[in-house]
């Protein structure tokens, strides 16, 4: 981080972000000097300049005399000069309205991402809930032909969950409500993780002595609990890329085709996603932050969502360095706070 500026040069910083961030151009002394708020001469303004660009705040490119930030002027005026506009009610009062709390958990996750994607116009990126914040609330087992089984589970109160089950051989409609009964009454109110791990821990004792209605529990219950955590666990969701094709209008069109090649990296996403779940608030990653290849001159802003103060999943978005931070970063933060309320 650069020494502290000068009242001078971080009002020229700062406009020259906002202008930069507006229209996507490189900015120039002459544009600078005709903003009637900054009352300074083209020639300090350019004396002003030249001192930034040495602080490696910004960079003049190839094609133009004009600056625009780098990513070390962009984080200098995210964490000291940006002024953060709150939401109107208005549009408080239509984020709840979508995130209806009476939707299940895929669609309220679906929503959210299509929320902010759509107010930010950047790709809305979000992690679906781990299921170990999955309670079993009931389970039922319905036979379907070729040695398939339909899983019926309520958890969270509410959500059903349905899996169909390729078994190894066939089941009676009286093996399935026997093996469902015994679930229901020893495991209802416990999370998904605790069951699975209960009933393995069953099957080491008993090994060979094992009743038919246990067997038939384990093996059930097992491969629905086995999927569920595989459709689950480490999963994001990505909505609105075609809103970043718009920047490749202004910007370079190799950064927007890198931009949305970084979908791709899902093993590197996540682990970016999963370092924001813990943050208090909103964090915001420009460029090489995001701590792996492919971002460039890139942004994402995330912020964790919590269910009964536990955070369970990270909300976000990404798009080009030059975002309007102070729209993007309080709609990602409330998003977040009102999907963690629908949830509970």
């Amino acid at each position: 981080m650069p020494e502290q500026l000068n009242q001078r040069a971080a009002l020229l910083l700062k406009k020259l972000v906002y202008s930069y961030i507006a229209d996507g151009q490189p900015v120039g002394s002459k544009k600078l000097a005709d903003d009637v708020d900054l009352n300074i001469s083209s020639a300090t303004i350019r004396n002003v300049m030249s001192s930034l660009e040495k602080k490696g705040l910004i960079t003049s490119p190839h094609t133009s005399a004009g600056r625009i930030p780098t990513e070390q002027g962009y984080r200098l005026f995210v964490d000291t000069m940006l002024e953060v506009e709150p939401l109107s009610r208005s549009l408080l009062s239509r984020m709840k309205q979508e995130l209806d709390p009476y939707q299940n958990t895929d669609a309220l996750i679906s929503q959210a991402s299509q929320i902010v994607s759509e107010l930010t116009h950047m790709a809305g990126i979000i992690t679906v809930p781990k299921v170990s914040q999955a309670t079993l609330r009931h389970i039922e087992f319905l036979p379907l032909s070729e040695q398939r089984i339909l899983a019926i589970m309520v958890v969270n109160e509410r959500e059903v969950q349905n899996r169909v089950l390729h078994m190894k051989r066939a089941y009676s409609i009286e093996e399935l409500q026997e093996a469902a009964a015994f679930l229901n009454l020893n495991y209802m109110g416990m999370d998904i993780y605790q069951v699975r791990e209960a009933l393995l821990e069953a099957m080491q004792r008993a090994r060979e002595n094992i009743d038919a209605t246990m067997q038939t529990v384990i093996e059930v219950a097992g491969m629905t609990f086995s999927k569920t955590m595989q459709k689950n666990d480490g999963r994001f969701l990505v909505q609105g890329e075609t809103n970043l094709v718009r920047y490749g209008q202004a910007a370079d069109r190799d950064q927007l085709t890198q931009l949305l090649e970084v979908f791709d990296h899902k093993r590197e996403m996540l682990e970016l996603l999963d370092r924001c779940i813990q943050a208090e608030g909103v964090k915001v990653f420009i460029g090489d932050e995001a701590g792996f290849e492919g971002l460039g001159d890139c942004s994402v802003v995330t912020a964790p969502y919590s269910v009964q103060g536990q955070p369970v999943g990270v909300l976000g978005v990404i798009g080009p360095a030059r975002i309007n931070y102070n729209v993007v970063i309080p709609v990602v933060d409330m998003t977040a706070k009102l999907l963690g309320e629908a949830l509970e």
